[in-house]
């Protein structure tokens, strides 16, 4: 036997960061004594996979257009998007209108308080001409594979109880009206070059943010605004793009359901969207398990502060990574692409988030953050349209997740998440491979 695997190894210690080893043999015999044995089974196919990155934020783009010279720019999106000169992204999830990273907060049709524009006369994505849709297209040039998704924080104003983006609910008498704005995002952005995978309802329709643009919404609400409106309108208008519902935390299961369960809005809903920032990962299980006709996203998890880097920060989100696939995610997406050396731009008074990357406004230096090298792990191996295999994984101690590329080449992602180094042993079906993990590291192995 005469095959070898290649291994990219990231240390706690940070003096390996997503770095290429020395070429491993694949061997007939097990190589090691007393060592943890993964078996990958390519055999046990799950979900394909759609991609995996994080948005383009207002605040990112921003970043990246006003503040970075041409040079700069080039090297970073380089970085961020090119599968071969860097990690590959190849899922962006954008915000329809501002977010809590935005150097102001807007909608596409905003209008003079009092006033209102049933007619959508006043649609205008003008705001991101400026540097987000440059942003984005950019990306699409390095990366054709990418998927973008859209998600918004907030309807105008003026469609909502309070009269502004920041607080309120919908206006039953505004359901059709906004159904047309979704028509209206999808079509604007496809004409100008970024063609809309899909589309969520409502970011967090569970929270009421105070400084940010946010809405409450019930599961009955979303799923009335579906079945009655959204639904019929991406119909009749000839959209394609995938409708997700809930895209909030995996510790309120019941809201997806509540949706998926109303056979109505469900034939027009995809799957669930899912956010990181309370309960567990097998909450998509749950789900998944009740209506396996329906698919799940992963779509937000913030590097920042309460979380400290590296090593604690690093393991967490390895292990998103791994559980979420293995609870049958097609996507793997973190937050910000890019904040300054202040957390921002943002409405927020107290900024806690990091970016992949860290873009210094005083001075243009860039920092490529621990969020980077995360997703690098999956975004630089596994290709859109891989199916996640079978793999053994030992929980907490060292996990695994394992795919199988459409060109036949085989990803296993593994994380050691205990403080002593690990002698593994991978049995691939046709050899074995065998490596040493340091504590707390994590290794991407092809072959």
């Amino acid at each position: 036997m005469n095959q070898q695997a290649s291994v990219w190894l990231s240390t706690v210690d940070q003096l390996q960061e997503l770095r290429l080893q020395q070429p491993v043999a694949i061997r007939e015999a097990a190589p090691h004594q007393g060592s943890i044995r993964i078996q990958v089974n390519p055999e046990v196919r799950y979900q394909a996979m759609d991609g995996f990155g994080a948005s383009f934020t207002d605040a990112s783009a921003y970043l990246m257009y006003r503040v970075l010279d041409g040079d700069s720019r080039r090297e970073v999106m380089t970085r961020l998007f090119d599968p071969e000169a860097g990690i590959g992204i190849s899922f962006l999830r954008q915000p329809m209108g501002a977010t809590d990273y935005t150097t102001e907060i807007y909608s596409y049709d905003d209008m003079p308080e009092g006033q209102e524009d049933f007619g959508l006369e006043h649609f205008s994505i003008d705001h991101d001409r400026a540097y987000v849709i440059p942003a984005v297209l950019e990306a699409l040039r390095l990366n054709p594979a990418i998927k973008v998704m859209a998600s918004p924080w907030s309807p105008p104003g003026w469609m909502k109880t309070s009269g502004h983006m920041v607080t309120g609910k919908l206006r039953p008498e505004c359901y059709g009206v906004y159904a047309q704005y979704f028509v209206k995002f999808v079509q604007a952005y496809e004409e100008a070059g970024i063609p809309i995978y899909a589309v969520s309802i409502q970011n967090e329709p569970g929270y009421e943010p105070k400084e940010y643009p946010g809405m409450l919404l019930t599961p009955q609400e979303e799923a009335a605004f579906i079945r009655d409106h959204l639904g019929p309108a991406f119909e009749a208008a000839g959209i394609q793009a995938k409708i997700l519902c809930y895209d909030h935390n995996w510790d309120v299961p019941q809201h997806p359901l509540g949706i998926l369960d109303d056979p109505g809005a469900a034939r027009y809903v995809a799957g669930v969207a899912w956010h990181v920032y309370g309960g567990e990962h097998e909450a998509m299980t749950q789900v998944k398990e009740a209506h396996p006709d329906k698919e799940a996203w992963f779509t937000e998890a913030s590097g920042g502060s309460w979380i400290p880097p590296f090593r604690t920060a690093f393991l967490d989100q390895m292990k998103h990574v791994i559980r979420t696939t293995r609870n049958w995610s097609k996507s793997v997406v973190w937050w910000n692409l890019a904040l300054d050396e202040h957390n921002g731009p943002t409405v927020l008074s107290n900024s806690t988030c990091r970016g992949l990357v860290q873009i210094h406004q005083a001075t243009g230096s860039i920092k490529y953050e621990l969020d980077y090298y995360t997703m690098g792990h999956i975004s630089k191996f596994v290709v859109p349209g891989a199916y996640r295999i079978g793999s053994t994984t030992f929980r907490d101690e060292l996990e695994s997740t394992a795919f199988l590329n459409p060109d036949g080449t085989t990803v296993l992602i593994l994380s050691n998440r205990t403080e002593a180094e690990q002698l593994v042993e991978i049995d691939t079906g046709r050899g074995f491979i065998g490596l040493t993990l340091p504590d707390g590291a994590a290794a991407t192995v092809t072959w």
